[in-house]
C-alpha cells in the first residue's frame, strides 16, 4: 500500500523562475520550427523581414531545396523528423557556428552507424505526443492509450540517450559528444514513467489494482460479491431448471444487473422476483430474484467507486504530465535532432558525400596571405544533389524491376562503385569543380545554351545551403567554401501577367529587391542578367548592377551571353571569368567548367544540330561575317579547339609520366628490398656452400681409403704378376676420385692485375659489390677511376676496383650463351664466375636480385 501511495503521490511544481528559464530555453533552442526563408542575417536594420522571407522562399523553390529535403525523408524514423524533411523545415545553421555544430553531428553520426550495426537505435518507437501534452495542459484527462503513449516515447528517449554513452564509453569521446550535447540536461522523466508503468498495464490497457489503495479495497470488496452473487443466481437458475421453468440454465446481465432467465409460463417460480427485460418474442423474462437484489445494489455501487478511482488515478497522471509539459516537449525536439542527425549520416552514406569546410573571412585572409592562387571556394568533383538523387532512385528501381541483383554497392572504405547497367549510365551527373579564387567577388559564366551554366549555378546554391544544414556534399576530397548567411537567387522567367510585369521587368524587380537585402556574408546568383532588352542597354545595366554587387557581397555568380561582361576582369581582379565547354566535334556539351575562360554561345551550331534548314543556317552565317568582319569569332573557336587539343595531349602525356613513374618507383623498391638482403644472403650462401664442400672432402677420402684399403686386401692373396694390375687399378681409381673432385680453372685477380687492368666498352665483367654480377662495360672513363656499366636495365657508375675481368673461357661461354639466347628472341641472363660455379656445385642462370619484373611461378601448372 505504500508503494502505490508513493507513485501517486505528486512531486512539488518547480519553481517560476526555473519554468521561465526552461520554456525560454527551449523556445530559443528549436531551430527545425522555424522555417529556412525565416532566417536573417546580421544587418537585418537594412531590411524588412517581409521581403527577406519572400526572397528566399522563392530561392528556395527556384534551387529545389524542398525537393532535396524530401530525399532525406526515407532516412528518418520518427513521423516527426519525415513532417520536418517533407515540409522543408529541417534545421538550418543561422551562423557558421550553428552550421559547424550541424556538420559535427553528422560526423558523429556517421561513426555512430558504424558502432551501431549489430544493434541500430531504434527511434521509431518515439511518437509524436505533443497533441496528448497539449490535452493535458488544457485540462483535459488523458486516456489509458495516451498515458501508455507517454510511457513509450520516455522509455525509447531513455534507452536512446543510454545506448550513445554506450558506444561512447566503449570508443572515443570526441568522436561522439556532439551527438551527446543534443541529449545533455533533458529530464527523461524517469520518475514519470515508473509511475505509469506502476498504475497502467500497457499491453492490457488497463489500469492495475495497485494503482491505490482505495481501488485494490473496492476491486477485492467487488470479487467477493460477485462470487456471492454468481452463486446465488447459479442456485436459482438450477432450481428453474429443475422445474421445468427453462430449457437449460441461463445467468445473463440486463440493465447493469445480473439475472436468470425463466419462461414467461414460469414465473411464478420467482415470487417477489423483479421483470428486468423480456426476449424479443415474449416466451422468456429475465428476472432478477428478490434475494439478489442487495447484491446487485452492491455490484453497482461498487462498479460506480472503481470508476471514480480509476478516473482519479488518471487524472492525477495527467497533472504530472501536465507539469512536465515543458520538459517532455524540449526531450521531443531533442530526439529529433537526433534522429535528423542519422537521417543526414545515412544520405552522406548514401551519397557518398563528404564533408565541407566552412571557411570565414579571417581563415580566407590566411590562406590567401600564403599562397598567390589561394581559393575560397574550392570543390571539385561535386555533382547536382538532385541529379545524383533522381539517378540512385532510377538505378534502385531499374535494377529491383529487373531481378539483376544490385549494381550499385558500397565498398569497404564506403566509396560508391560505378553501376554497370549501360542503360542507367548515361543518366549520371557529370561531376563540376567550382574553384574561385580569394578576393573574387563576381563569377561571370558564359557559354553556349544548355552548356550547363546554370545547373552548375543551382549546384553551388545548393550546397551552401547544404553545408548551412549540416549536410555532407557528393563532391570528392574535401570542398571549402564559405558561409552565406543569405543565398539569393534570380533563376528562370518571372513573367507575370497578374502583376503587368514583363519578362524583363519581372527580371529587374527580381534583381532590385534581391540588392536591397544584400549583405557582405550573401551569395547572389543571377541568370541570364540584363537579357530581354536591348544588347546595348542590357550590357551597360548588368555592368553597373555588377559594379554594385561587388562591393556589397560576398560572391556574386551570373550567366550571361554579352561578351562585353568578359572583359570586366582585363579592368578588375575581382572579376572572374568561366566558360561552359563545348565540343566542335560532337556538337555536344562537355558541361565542365573551364575557370578562366570566356565562351561562345555556339547558337548556329546548336541549331543545325537541332534540325535547322541550311539555308537559315547559312545566311546566318552570312549575316554574322557582315557584322564581324575579321572573322573574330571563327578565329577564337579554332584558338579554342586547339587549346582544348594541346590540353588533352598534355593531360594524356601527364597521365602516361604518372604510370611510368609509378612503375619505376615500385621495380625501385623491389631492388632496394633484395639488395638490402644481399649481403646476407651471400654469407648464408658461402656457409651452405662450405658445408657442402667439407662434405664432398670427406666423401671423396672415404673413397680413396676404401680404394687403399681394398688394395691392402688384395695385395696379401696376389701373386707377383698381379701386382702390377692391382697398382694401375688402385692408381686409376684414386685419380678418377681426384679428377671428379677437382677444382676448375679459377681466375685469380691479385690487386697487382687490379692497377693494371683497363675495362674495354662492350666488355662482359663482374661487378665485386653485386655479388660478382655479370655486367657489360658502357663507357670506361680515363679522367678518374670509375666506369659505367649496365646490369639489365640499370645503368651505374663503379668504380675500376670494383670490376674483374672473366677468363677467356667463361667469356666465349657467357658470349655463346647470350647469342643463343639472343637468337631465340629470349633476355641473355648473367653467368656467374667460377667461385659461385664451385661454391654452389651448380651453374645458376637467374640473377641474383628477384623482383617481379624477372620471375615467372609456374609452381603448380599444368602444360
Amino acid at each position: 500500500m505504500q508503494l502505490s501511495t508513493y507513485f501517486l503521490s505528486l512531486q512539488n511544481p518547480p519553481s517560476l523562475s526555473y519554468r521561465h528559464r526552461l520554456c525560454h530555453h527551449y523556445l530559443s533552442t528549436r531551430p527545425f520550427r522555424h522555417k529556412l526563408i525565416c532566417s536573417l542575417a546580421n544587418s537585418a536594420d537594412q531590411r524588412s523581414s517581409e521581403l527577406v522571407t519572400t526572397l528566399q522562399s522563392e530561392t528556395l523553390k527556384t534551387l529545389e531545396w524542398p525537393s532535396l529535403c524530401n530525399y532525406l525523408s526515407p532516412f528518418t524514423s520518427t513521423s516527426m523528423a519525415f513532417s520536418l524533411t517533407k515540409t522543408a523545415a529541417i534545421p538550418v545553421g543561422q551562423s557558421r557556428e550553428e552550421s559547424q555544430k550541424l556538420l559535427d553531428q553528422t560526423t558523429s553520426a556517421l561513426h555512430a552507424l558504424g558502432a551501431l550495426k549489430s544493434e541500430p537505435l531504434d527511434l521509431s518507437v518515439i511518437e509524436d505526443v505533443s497533441e496528448i501534452l497539449h490535452s493535458a495542459a488544457s485540462g483535459q484527462v488523458l486516456t489509458v492509450r495516451e498515458l501508455c503513449r507517454v510511457r513509450r516515447t520516455l522509455g525509447a528517449a531513455r534507452v536512446v540517450s543510454e545506448k550513445l554513452a554506450a558506444i561512447a564509453e566503449g570508443g572515443s569521446l570526441e568522436r561522439y559528444t556532439p551527438l551527446l550535447e543534443i541529449l545533455q540536461g533533458c529530464n527523461f522523466q524517469l520518475e514519470l514513467e515508473r509511475k505509469i508503468g506502476f498504475c497502467i498495464h500497457c499491453s492490457l490497457s488497463t489500469i492495475l489494482g495497485r494503482a491505490s489503495e482505495e481501488l485494490e479495497l473496492i476491486r477485492e470488496e467487488r470479487k467477493r460479491n460477485m462470487e456471492n452473487l454468481d452463486s446465488l443466481l447459479k442456485e436459482v437458475s438450477v432450481s428453474i431448471f429443475q422445474a421445468g421453468g427453462i430449457d437449460k440454465p441461463l445467468i445473463t446481465k440486463r440493465r447493469s444487473r445480473m439475472c436468470v432467465g425463466v419462461k414467461a409460463t414460469h414465473k411464478y417460480l420467482l415470487p417477489g422476483g423483479v421483470v428486468l427485460n423480456a426476449s424479443s418474442s415474449g416466451a422468456t423474462y429475465f428476472m432478477e430474484p428478490k434475494e439478489a437484489v442487495e447484491l446487485n445494489n452492491m455490484e453497482v455501487k461498487l462498479s460506480n467507486s472503481e470508476k471514480a478511482e480509476e478516473m482519479a488515478i488518471l487524472s492525477l497522471l495527467t497533472s504530472e504530465i501536465a507539469e512536465s509539459e515543458a520538459e517532455i516537449k524540449y526531450l521531443l525536439d531533442r530526439l529529433i535532432e537526433v534522429d535528423l542527425a542519422f537521417a543526414r549520416a545515412a544520405y552522406a552514406q548514401w551519397v557518398n558525400g563528404v564533408c565541407p569546410i566552412l571557411s570565414s573571412k579571417e581563415s580566407e585572409m590566411l590562406i590567401s596571405n600564403g599562397a598567390d592562387n589561394a581559393l575560397s571556394i574550392d570543390i571539385e568533383g561535386i555533382q547536382h544533389p538532385l541529379l545524383l538523387g533522381s539517378f540512385l532512385s532510377n538505378s534502385l528501381d531499374f535494377i529491383t524491376s529487373n531481378s539483376m541483383g544490385p549494381s550499385v554497392l558500397g565498398n569497404k572504405s564506403g566509396e560508391m562503385t560505378p553501376i554497370k547497367s549501360s542503360k542507367v549510365v548515361s543518366n549520371f551527373p557529370i561531376p563540376i569543380d567550382i574553384k574561385v579564387q580569394c578576393g573574387t567577388r563576381v563569377v561571370i559564366i558564359s557559354g553556349p545554351n544548355t552548356g550547363g551554366k546554370t545547373a552548375s549555378m543551382k549546384t553551388l546554391g545548393l550546397a551552401s545551403i547544404m553545408s548551412k544544414a549540416g549536410m555532407y556534399l557528393p563532391a570528392k576530397k574535401q570542398p571549402r567554401l564559405p558561409w552565406f548567411d543569405l543565398v539569393l537567387a534570380d533563376i528562370g522567367d518571372s513573367q507575370s501577367l497578374e502583376q503587368s510585369l514583363s519578362t524583363f521587368s519581372g527580371h529587374i524587380s527580381q534583381i532590385c529587391e534581391i540588392l536591397e537585402v544584400a549583405s557582405k556574408e550573401s551569395l547572389v546568383l543571377i541568370d541570364e542578367i540584363g537579357s530581354g532588352t536591348d544588347p546595348s542597354e542590357g550590357v551597360a545595366l548588368s555592368t553597373s548592377i555588377l559594379q554594385y554587387l561587388k562591393n556589397r557581397v560576398n560572391l556574386a555568380f551570373v550567366t550571361t551571353h554579352y561578351a562585353d561582361l568578359s572583359r570586366l576582369k582585363e579592368m578588375d581582379p575581382q572579376y572572374e571569368n568561366a566558360a561552359m565547354e563545348f565540343s566542335l566535334e560532337t556538337l555536344q556539351p562537355t558541361y565542365q567548367i573551364l575557370w578562366g575562360r570566356t565562351g561562345d554561345s555556339n547558337a548556329l551550331t546548336i541549331a543545325k544540330s537541332i534540325g535547322f534548314d541550311g539555308n537559315i543556317i547559312e545566311r546566318a552565317k552570312m549575316w554574322v561575317e557582315s557584322l564581324m568582319p575579321e572573322k573574330q569569332q571563327e578565329r577564337k573557336g579554332v584558338l579554342q579547339q586547339s587549346l582544348m587539343e594541346e590540353r588533352n595531349r598534355l593531360e594524356a602525356q601527364f597521365k602516361r609520366a604518372e604510370s611510368l613513374h609509378a612503375e619505376i618507383m615500385k621495380l625501385h623498391h623491389e631492388v632496394r628490398s633484395e639488395a638490402e638482403n644481399l649481403e646476407e644472403r651471400e654469407r648464408a650462401l658461402r656457409a651452405k656452400e662450405t658445408q657442402k664442400v667439407e662434405q664432398e672432402l670427406n666423401a671423396a677420402k672415404s673413397r680413396i681409403e676404401t680404394v687403399v684399403q681394398e688394395f691392402e686386401n688384395q695385395l696379401q692373396t696376389a701373386n707377383s704378376e698381379e701386382f702390377n694390375s692391382l697398382v694401375k687399378k688402385s692408381e686409376s681409381a684414386i685419380n678418377s676420385i681426384l679428377k671428379a673432385h677437382q677444382p676448375g680453372d679459377s681466375f685469380s685477380f691479385t690487386e697487382t692485375d687490379a692497377s693494371s687492368y683497363q675495362p674495354v666498352s662492350g666488355e662482359q665483367v663482374h661487378l665485386k659489390g653485386l655479388g660478382n654480377k655479370l655486367a657489360t662495360v658502357v663507357a670506361a672513363s680515363e679522367d678518374d677511376d670509375t666506369v659505367l656499366v649496365q646490369y639489365g636495365k640499370i645503368r651505374v657508375r663503379v668504380e675500376k676496383s670494383n670490376v674483374r675481368p672473366i677468363s677467356s673461357s667463361k667469356r666465349n661461354n657467357a658470349i655463346s650463351s647470350g647469342q643463343s639466347f639472343e637468337r631465340q628472341g629470349e633476355p641473355s641472363r648473367e653467368v656467374p664466375s667460377n667461385s659461385d660455379a664451385t661454391e654452389s656445385g651448380a651453374i645458376t642462370y637467374g640473377p641474383l636480385i628477384q623482383a617481379s619484373k624477372n620471375t615467372v611461378d609456374l609452381r603448380g601448372m599444368r602444360a
